[in-house]
């Protein structure tokens, strides 16, 4: 099975639809008036249709098990053809396209077997997905420009080279990933004064993001937070919030981050922690959903322009 640990929870819909085809005008009758021999056809698809979409995992070897929130089916009759369309949504890490197109195969799969002994002709067509919503392709921003970065890497043991910095190396990486550009990478001790300066001077670079990883703990030399919240003109919460709930769900040290985030003028400044794991977790908690933030931006500085 794909790994999907990395993913976030988001709201998933699926529709899927088939189509099944009888041969004969009395076929559709016996569906409509309820006459056919093996019972009320739409009703018992109905039903199995709703027990194949949440048995899916169970026979598809690489469908993830989850929780489904709302699955809906409906059955339109158009001429000979029984047109099925399934809905399901979950709130999960994964899409439901499988569970819906599974549930669809099910509902004509049970038509077929409650109407061939009144119809040799049923035919099963287009079994397909006519939408999915939901997940990352969901929330990517068409910005106007690109995004620049710069990636800070706080810590005294990699300054003095005892260490090899990754948590900035895996930042780039999903910088990369997202379109990002990386204009600036830089290392540097955990000094109050030196963490200001650098983040200063990449601002009046005019830098759209800073990202620093390291100092965020609470070892006497995690100091990141301290240097950074006093240069902030609008803290926002939901930054940290975000990174520390998703990480919560991996591990419950999670809750021991200090991470943040916020705002110096039009710079987005984001604190992350110093490990490998806990900053390509934190990148995965916040991208690319925060760079909504640029395209709330945009609007707002086409509305001033409007205004003026």
């Amino acid at each position: 099975m794909v790994d999907i640990t990395s993913k976030i929870k988001t709201h998933r819909i699926a529709l899927a639809q088939a189509t099944v085809t009888v041969s004969r005008p009395e076929t559709i009758e016996a569906i409509k008036n309820k006459t056919v021999p093996k019972g009320d056809v739409l009703e018992a698809s109905r039903v199995a249709g709703l027990l194949g979409i949440k048995k899916t995992s169970d026979l598809i070897p690489d469908c993830h098990p989850l929780p489904i929130e709302f699955a809906q089916i409906h059955h339109n009759i158009e001429g000979f053809d029984i047109v099925i369309q399934v809905e399901v949504h979950a709130i999960y890490r994964t899409g439901v396209e499988v569970e819906a197109m599974h549930g669809a195969s099910v509902v004509a799969l049970t038509l077929y077997d409650m109407l061939k002994p009144i119809d040799k002709g049923v035919e099963i067509r287009n079994i397909k997905l006519l939408k999915k919503k939901g997940g990352k392709s969901q929330y990517a921003e068409k910005l106007s420009r690109k995004i620049s970065a710069a990636v800070i890497v706080c810590s005294d043991s990699i300054a003095a080279d005892k260490k090899q910095d990754s948590a900035g190396k895996a930042i780039i990486t999903k910088l990369e990933k997202c379109g990002i550009e990386n204009n600036a990478y830089c290392i540097i001790p955990d000094e109050v004064k030196t963490i200001q300066q650098k983040v200063q001077f990449y601002c009046g670079r005019q830098a759209d993001m800073i990202i620093l990883t390291g100092g965020t703990g609470l070892s006497p030399r995690d100091v990141t937070p301290e240097a950074i919240r006093p240069l902030l003109d609008r803290e926002i919460p939901g930054i940290g919030e975000a990174a520390r709930s998703f990480g919560q769900e991996i591990t419950p040290y999670s809750m021991l981050s200090r991470s943040l985030g916020g705002l110096i003028g039009k710079t987005l400044v984001l604190a992350l922690p110093g490990s490998t794991k806990g900053a390509s977790e934190s990148m995965d908690a916040l991208f690319p959903y925060i760079l909504h933030l640029f395209k709330v931006m945009e609007q707002i500085r086409h509305i001033d322009d409007a205004g003026n």
